[in-house]
């Protein structure tokens, strides 16, 4: 009867949390108070809190700190050394005559960039570049938006920095092979839902708009900002740590750092040693900045996972009860419950769904190769389309567009999204 109680009050302080968050409360703060709240709850023993929620998970989680910190470098240096700028005039230039082309060239290298570059940082620092030039062939501010944060989302599923942090909740999970096959179809299947809302919008493409939208964000002169010249051979740059990969199956931290000082190089940031070294101190301070709340937010997030992995136990009879152990069912079901990962709800596991995805992965009922991508899937609807992904509240700022008019545009595409590539985590690791 205890163990019962205990289940009900465990699942009473989840939906408070819940409430926390959807009333925007401080998601570190919350996730350190429910670590301590679960394990007080759990009647955890002192010192085995200490140890298994408070030091343990945090020290375990340094190998993804390391991943973070080197996606996030290879962003800043990507946006610095001028390969992400010059890809973006690229771009540009076939948007005067064509604009629904360039729009979706736009979302393209968006995509391309975002294969390996992570962070707030590096999307704003592509977002002054890139939406500009969207609004200025005509493109409404909501649609361009929304485009963009899109195919954002998008390559997040081969997205190693990223994928890096939802292994935290599913260790045996592997990146590379079975997986990376799944993670190019997903990102194949968003970014042409994409297009598909370009093409679906294009009637409202107006060139006689682009200066009132582009004076509104204060982007009116974008034109004259020119990007710097750097050879083409560096266009193939961001692809260069899913390649290594594919090809010799390298880790994550060497191909990065391969692609970075490749970038470094070829764009002639490393002439002298002098301006080589100044520039690796500068974009490794920005990057490091860019970082540093996610990463406490991170250790708090880990530290209520270590929490919730000690009372899985006592939600599997629940879970066991409800959850349908058909691999298909539950694929399907988790694509039609995909929104409830927006506002970082209970699918979202950089949310709520942190103690959905701990307390699935502790029960041991489906292995962590299903689980992974079975959660991924909603989780990046949310970070495709949500308000609370703090990189589309900065979008949302800067462009001067409505929530509601955000949530409308996206959220019926990845809706649908979500359930095709649920259906893909079936057929892949069914």
């Amino acid at each position: 009867m205890s163990s019962t109680i205990i289940a009900v009050l465990l699942l009473l302080t989840f939906a408070g949390f819940i409430y926390y968050i959807l009333k925007g409360g401080n998601l570190m703060i919350g996730f350190f108070v429910m670590a301590i709240l679960w394990s007080v709850i759990g009647m955890v023993p002192f010192t085995t809190a200490i140890q298994k929620v408070f030091a343990e998970p945090a020290l375990n989680y340094g190998p993804t700190i390391i991943y973070i910190v080197f996606g996030s470098w290879f962003g800043r240096v990507l946006v610095d050394s001028g390969i992400a700028p010059a890809i973006s005039e690229q771009t540009n230039k076939v948007g005067k005559k064509k604009p629904l082309l360039a729009a979706i060239l736009i979302i393209l290298v968006t995509a391309f960039i975002f294969v390996s570059a992570y962070g707030v940082g590096s999307v704003i620092a592509i977002g002054v570049i890139l939406l500009p030039i969207m609004l200025s062939v005509g493109i409404p501010r909501d649609i361009a938006l929304s485009a963009f944060s899109l195919a954002i989302g998008a390559p997040m599923y081969i997205n190693v920095v990223l994928f890096n942090q939802i292994k935290a909740f599913f260790p045996h999970a592997e990146y590379g092979g079975r997986y990376l096959q799944f993670g190019i179809v997903a990102t194949a299947v968003q970014l042409l839902a994409v297009v598909l809302f370009l093409f679906w919008h294009r009637k409202k493409i107006n060139p006689a708009n682009a200066e009132e939208n582009l004076r509104m964000i204060g982007a009116e002169n974008s034109d004259s900002t020119e990007a710097k010249k750097i050879p083409k051979i560096a266009f193939i740059i961001p692809i260069i740590p899913v390649l290594m990969n594919m090809l010799f199956k390298w880790d994550a931290i060497p191909a990065l750092t391969l692609a970075t000082l490749l970038a470094i190089a070829i764009t002639g940031n490393a002439k002298s040693y002098k301006k080589g070294v100044a520039f690796l101190n500068e974009t490794i301070q920005h990057a490091i900045s860019d970082i540093a709340g996610l990463i406490m937010f991170l250790m708090a997030l880990i530290m209520f996972s270590g929490a919730a992995s000690i009372n899985a136990e006592r939600f599997r009879p629940i879970f066991a009860a409800i959850l349908p152990h058909n691999h298909l069912v539950l694929a399907l079901a988790l694509g039609v419950l995909a929104p409830l990962a927006l506002f970082r709800g209970p699918l979202h596991v950089w949310g709520a769904g942190a103690a959905t995805a701990a307390v699935l992965s502790g029960t041991g009922l489906f292995n962590d190769a299903f689980l992974l991508p079975l959660l991924y899937v909603p989780t990046l609807m949310a970070v495709s389309t949500d308000i609370t992904q703090s990189w589309n509240v900065w979008g949302l700022d800067y462009m001067k567009v409505q929530s509601r008019d955000f949530l409308k545009n996206g959220i019926p595409i990845m809706w649908v999204v979500s359930i095709i590539n649920e259906a893909l985590v079936f057929y892949f690791f069914g």
